[in-house]
């Protein structure tokens, strides 16, 4: 655990500190967010936030390879420097997002021969861990992959709409998967606690704290597509390299339903933002416009129109993040039954913090 817990510090000391350089860069370039009509915040903020993200995830692997407790995520594979191959990619092509405000369709296309490549290097969806279910076709698998990456990309996307949100919901969503994937890790391989999954989401949460005191309201610098494009596909490659590869008959005979907990896990972490896009796609599609066409109709957009503040909001919609998240997390230590009673009182709680 401690090993894990350096490389989220290394993340977050990284990202800390370079994010002031790419604030004053983003100035310097142009690279303002201005004020539109759908937009909550009132002056022109610097973005490509998600070059100093990706310095930080960079570091923290590199640090994390030479580590001898994780040799075997390294040495053995190749997973690693392929997400990070990926990583580098969707953050360029979000950064010239920033810079230049490409149409949706290059950034879909870009976002797409991102996925591949990492799929093409190895980190690929093969099995899932329900009934035993496997993909038989190694191109079915890489499709597979790519579209789910290229949904955990734009689902992060379009929920990063406050200051602070994407972030703060993603480094609570990521420490629940962390808890899961750790614990999950010993129990399937006692004598082996090492895990690629489990290092990628401690780089992603410490990532997502190094940043969020520079993003927090009043942000100072958004993360810009550079940075929601990064933490999706990061998020989603640590879900994609998890499930499948535990067997779900180590998991503990108190669940009712070990199987499913390798993909229970990873929605759980992403559900509000996948949420978000699907009410999005929908509207926009029902109303006759592209699924990309930008409006204010998104769940903070909502919360906002209910009278919460700005603060508010973000707050709110970190808590329901974290009912989902750890709530799943939990049946990897807790009977299910418990969860669920706990998940109910929860969700109650939660509504009426909300409304």
């Amino acid at each position: 655990m401690r090993t894990y817990l350096l490389i989220m510090l290394v993340a977050a000391a990284v990202t800390f500190l370079m994010t002031p350089l790419v604030q004053r860069l983003a100035q310097r370039a142009g690279a303002l967010t201005p004020v539109r009509e759908r937009d909550v915040h009132t002056v022109p903020t610097p973005r490509l936030g998600g070059l100093a993200m990706f310095v930080g995830l960079a570091v923290a692997l590199l640090v994390a390879s030479q580590v001898p407790f994780l040799t075997g995520a390294f040495v053995e594979t190749s997973e690693a420097w392929a997400i990070l191959g990926a990583a580098a990619l969707v953050t360029l092509l979000g950064a010239a997002d920033d810079l230049w405000d490409l149409d949706w369709m290059t950034k879909l296309v870009g976002q797409t021969l991102a996925a591949g490549t990492m799929a093409w290097q190895g980190v690929q969806l093969i099995t899932f861990p329900v009934f035993g279910l496997t993909i038989g076709s190694s191109r079915l698998s890489l499709l597979a992959t790519v579209l789910v990456v290229v949904v955990a990309i734009n689902a992060v996307n379009f929920v990063d709409g406050l200051d602070g949100l994407a972030a703060g919901m993603m480094a609570i969503g990521g420490a629940g998967f962390f808890v899961y994937s750790y614990m999950l890790t010993r129990e399937s391989s006692p004598g082996d606690y090492s895990s690629l999954a489990t290092t990628v989401i401690a780089a992603l949460v410490g990532v997502c704290l190094g940043f969020l005191p520079h993003n927090f309201h009043p942000a100072r610098i958004f993360m810009g597509d550079s940075g929601a494009m990064l933490l999706g596909l990061t998020a989603g490659a640590a879900a994609i390299v998890i499930t499948g590869r535990i067997d779900p008959a180590v998991v503990s005979d108190r669940q009712v339903f070990p199987a499913y907990l390798p993909i229970l896990l990873p929605v759980a972490v992403l559900l509000l933002p996948l949420l978000d896009m699907t009410l999005a796609v929908v509207r926009r599609v029902r109303a006759g416009k592209s699924p990309f066409h930008a409006d204010r109709m998104h769940l903070h957009h909502r919360l906002l129109a209910l009278g919460h503040s700005h603060r508010r909001a973000v707050l709110i919609m970190y808590v329901w993040t974290a009912v989902f998240a750890f709530g799943a997390a939990s049946l990897i230590i807790l009977p299910t039954p418990a969860v669920l009673a706990g998940l109910g009182v929860a969700l109650v709680l939660t509504v009426l913090l909300t409304t």
